[in-house]
């Protein structure tokens, strides 16, 4: 019963995901189908069409076994060895300011927007 269950919230959770690259593929723009398919899995949970039960154990295993998705990207990237030299000062500097802009932003913004809360 158990195993069905979850089968179940995976299938949920994939069409999502099928449903976030459709919208990508229908509206050309570009941003990735995994992006449009979290966006949309928030917004049907914030509105309660999807309530958390229906989807808990599913996301719980994906998310304790995220590891195991990666492995084979990270083994993957070890074929890239040249391309890390040779751009590895570029590709820093992007992942340093892929970190530290959100940081600072989101902490700029709840610094102003509960300005008015004191």
């Amino acid at each position: 019963m158990k195993l069905l269950q979850m089968i179940g919230q995976g299938v949920i959770l994939w069409v999502i995901f099928l449903l976030g690259n459709q919208i990508t593929a229908v509206t050309g723009l570009p941003i990735p189908g995994t992006v449009f398919g979290m966006v949309l899995l928030f917004l049907l949970l914030l509105c309660g069409i999807i309530k958390l039960h229906y989807i808990q154990d599913a996301a719980d295993f994906l998310l304790k076994h995220m590891l195991f998705f990666f492995v084979p990207v990270a083994v993957g990237l070890m074929d890239w060895g040249a391309v890390f030299y040779e751009h590895g000062v570029v590709l820093a500097a992007a992942l340093l300011a892929g970190a530290v802009l959100p940081f600072f932003t989101v902490g700029i913004l709840t610094q102003l927007l509960h300005k008015g809360d004191k």
